[in-house]
């Protein structure tokens, strides 16, 4: 039996000898459920859900609702107590990858081939990035930098100015170069700094409520 840790890593290698240049981004959050794995290929994302035999199909449904919205393709990987029965149980364009033990490791096969998302919201899709992902994004269309305005306004921006195809590329692209190191810096500054005012906005209310009982 395959659990989904000896599945992981070998996966992630076949992916790669499969589809060349590839990023892979675990454990994402995507509505209501979380991704397994992304794969980031350089002009599409890929959802990776992964049924290993320890696992059930309780919530499957519930999970390739949210992948369709979010990712342009989908794969399910399966082990064989899955094999024979999965495809009754994903829409007809999820890929599906089998997994089988063997003495020199986890071997893999293409069982059918994804297709397109036909429910794959542009928006939801987009929320993945972070805003600094967006901000650059917005530099190198010489979009102005909107740093008052909201995520989803920024967002909802590109999508109107950018060009699909064009947006889709420079999407991969920041993923392919998403720095979780830097990223947890900025938190910490934000918080820093967020933790800095809140003594001087308490002193303010203070005063104000002291004026007010004068």
């Amino acid at each position: 039996m395959l659990y989904d840790r000896d599945i992981r890593e070998p996966l992630f290698d076949f992916l790669e000898e499969t589809y060349g240049k590839i990023r892979i981004l675990e454990e994402k959050t995507m509505g209501k459920s979380r991704a397994d794995a992304v794969m980031v290929t350089v002009d599409a994302l890929y959802g990776i859900e992964i049924k290993s035999d320890a696992d059930t199909y309780a919530r499957l449904a519930r999970q390739t609702r949210d992948y369709d919205l979010y990712y342009d393709y989908n794969y399910a990987v399966v082990g064989t107590s899955h094999a024979l029965h999965i495809e009754e149980h994903l829409p007809a364009w999820w890929g599906v990858i089998t997994v089988e033990p063997m003495a020199a490791g986890p071997d893999f096969y293409i069982l059918r081939r994804p297709r397109p998302s036909p429910k794959m919201d542009r928006g939801r899709k987009i929320s993945i990035l972070w805003r600094s992902e967006l901000a650059h994004i917005q530099a190198l269309n010489g979009l102005p930098a909107y740093r008052e305005k909201s995520k989803t306004f920024v967002q909802n921006r590109l999508l109107e100015r950018v060009p699909e195809k064009i947006l889709q590329r420079q999407m991969c692209d920041a993923l392919f170069e998403r720095d979780y190191t830097a990223i947890e810096e900025q938190i910490r500054q934000f918080r820093a700094k967020r933790q800095k005012q809140q003594p001087e906005k308490g002193r303010r209310k203070r005063r104000r409520r002291g004026t007010g009982g004068l």
